[in-house]
């Protein structure tokens, strides 16, 4: 079975509109890309080598965030016992 990240997944409440994770990976996502674009803008208008150090630990701390996100296992759900 092929799965792609932007096929919605089928639910037994019926189809849902969007994921938790789905939406936690889009965010993610997105605050790699403004935190980049900032920094990059910041960089052209210039700056300091303090400011180049935050800006670069602030991309790395975005995309570390990202990373983790997609990597980070489901947590399991304990099974209750069933009665007889």
């Amino acid at each position: 079975m092929r799965f792609a990240p932007f096929e919605p997944q089928p639910s037994p409440k019926g189809p849902a509109m969007i994921t938790f994770k789905e939406l936690v990976d889009w965010a993610s996502a997105s605050l790699v890309v403004m935190s980049g674009g900032l920094a990059g803008h910041y960089a052209a208008m210039g700056m300091t080598p303090v400011q180049w150090a935050g800006a670069a630990t602030a991309v790395l701390g975005s995309v570390t965030l990202a990373v983790a996100v997609r990597v980070w296992p489901a947590q399991a759900k304990a099974k209750t016992p069933q009665r007889d």
